[in-house]
């Protein structure tokens, strides 16, 4: 029989000593009042009936330190003090706005009518062990004593939800591949991933804070491959992340049953069931590429070493291109559809896709001109190419980018014309990756409306280059030289589709003095 002992806060109800009432948990029915006056014990109602103490304890964790709790798991509810009477108006304020969930089910949380809560740490092992553990967390992350918390100063830093950012993305990280990596860290409830400021991004959710701090540990500043991908790392404001929709942009691994969000029907259970022991499955094989030893590059940040000749098929396997246990990395054809066919020509492929790659093979089909085969150098390139140009407009219409079921894109026959709807590039001089560890490997971004250009001659002035880009067909918003190099600017366009034209007109431009214009897409704004 599990006792607690509480300190109530009117002196009615006794057991003989100092006002402490040692009172039955099983039996304990909580607070009768729905509010009370503010205390820093708080009573938590409707708890789901697998719940662990962890997941309550991250409940108080971005307000300020937990200094006690008491399960009453046959009651569904749960008493969680906070250090300060400041921290838990704050926590009880934030969740007043903002109904807080566990394991997707709303909870409700009040004062407690106890000032504060004592208990039997020899008859409550368990949930003193969970918050000592976090309690050295807390401590490790030295915390200014004497503050007062407020709202606006929630500590970001003990919240189970990472903010990740991904530099130099020269391999496509999808949310599956981010899941396998944090997973071994501890359980992993929800992924949203984004872009934003022309930035891959996510935010991840843990079920328990510390497992968050693990990870921030061990993998902030890591290359998820070699020499590319590399992961930033902070701690979000939010303690709870809301997701709606299970695809390739957010997942909720504990709500298999959500839509896809793209007018698919939710999946059956017996479906969801299935694609839970796919993705276990697809763990174990991305586990064991992930953690193999790489020997540490010097100066380099250190990869979570994947190996180049396995990070498309690890990409195409986590993002489920192809069918299972047919390696997606090796195909470095593309299919390319929904082109302006009145506008697309090779050259113009050539140009944009090899943004992303070094473009061997362009054919426009002769039977249907809308759809083009590219052939990129590798697998990997074929992969990027693919994740950041599909769904993009293009010459006024939006292309749809997939992988090609053919391996190669032959060459037309020996004397035969087909009117220049195939051209090979294999020995371009145009190619922006041939060099081995060229800087090109870590300035590939998603298509935007901001430009980077290079190789500008000290001749050409800010207005001719408003005037070249202007000429595209589009507004040049904004402009700006680099500050310690004017060889190299800025230029942003009204929109990316008339940034993407531009690089396609100008990109390889002669502007004179044996300069030819060199253009890509920008991760900055001006």
């Amino acid at each position: 029989m599990n006792f607690a002992v509480i300190l109530y806060k009117n002196s009615g109800v006794y057991s003989g000593l100092s006002g402490v009432l040692y009172i039955d948990a099983n039996k304990f029915k909580g607070d009768d009042k729905m509010d009370g006056a503010p205390s820093r014990v708080l009573h938590i109602r409707k708890l789901p009936g697998e719940v662990t103490e962890t997941e309550v304890i991250a409940l108080g964790l971005p307000f300020g330190k937990v200094t006690n709790i008491l399960m009453l798991k046959g009651k569904n509810q749960a008493f969680l003090e906070l250090a300060t009477e400041e921290a838990a108006i704050t926590m009880v304020n934030y969740y007043s706005a903002v109904t807080p969930h566990l394991r997707n089910q709303p909870i409700y949380i009040q004062y407690s009518n106890h000032k504060e809560l004592k208990t039997d740490n020899t008859l409550n092992q368990r949930a003193q062990a969970v918050l000592q553990a976090v309690t050295a967390v807390q401590a490790s992350n030295a915390p200014i004593s004497g503050t007062t918390v407020s709202e606006s100063a929630v500590t970001p830093a003990q919240s189970p939800v990472l903010r990740i950012i991904i530099d130099n993305m020269y391999y496509p990280v999808t949310l599956d591949v981010l899941h396998q990596i944090f997973s071994k860290f501890g359980a992993v409830l929800k992924i949203i991933t984004f872009t934003k400021n022309n930035q891959f991004q996510a935010l991840l959710q843990f079920g328990d804070p510390v497992n968050a701090q693990q990870a921030k540990q061990a993998l902030d500043g890591q290359n998820i491959y070699n020499a590319c991908c590399t992961l930033r790392i902070d701690f979000s404001k939010l303690v709870n992340l809301n997701v709606k929709y299970n695809n390739d942009k957010s997942r909720d691994y504990t709500r298999p049953d959500l839509p896809s969000g793209d007018g698919q029907p939710t999946l059956d259970p017996a479906i969801a069931a299935a694609f839970a022991k796919e993705t276990s499955l697809l763990g174990m094989v991305l586990t064991f590429f992930f953690w193999l030893p790489v020997a540490a590059v010097p100066g380099a940040l250190s990869p979570l070493a994947i190996p180049n000749a396995a990070a498309a098929a690890a990409a195409a396997a986590a993002g489920r291109v192809g069918m299972p246990g047919v390696s997606a990395g090796g195909n470095t054809v593309l299919l390319v559809s929904n082109l302006n066919e009145e506008m697309v020509t090779p050259q113009s492929l050539f140009t944009l896709f090899g943004v992303y790659g070094d473009v061997q093979r362009v054919k426009i089909l002769y039977n249907k001109k809308d759809s083009a085969l590219i052939q990129m150098a590798d697998g990997n390139q074929s992969q990027l190419a693919m994740s950041h140009l599909n769904g993009q407009k293009m010459y006024g219409k939006i292309i749809r980018v997939t992988l090609s079921k053919h391996q190669t894109v032959q060459l037309p026959r020996e004397g035969l014309d087909d009117q220049g709807l195939t051209k090979d590039f294999g020995n371009s001089p145009l190619h922006r990756f041939k060099k081995p560890g060229s800087k090109n490997f870590q300035n590939i971004f998603p298509p935007s409306a901001t430009l980077h250009l290079s190789n500008i001659p000290p001749s050409v002035a800010e207005e001719d280059l408003r005037t070249l880009f202007a000429n595209t067909g589009g507004t040049v918003k904004a402009f700006k030289f680099f500050q310690r190099d004017h060889k190299m600017a800025l230029l942003q366009m009204s929109t990316v589709e008339e940034a993407i034209q531009a690089l396609i007109d100008l990109h390889n431009y002669n502007l004179g003095e044996s300069h030819h214009l060199r253009v890509s897409f920008s991760k900055s704004t001006i």
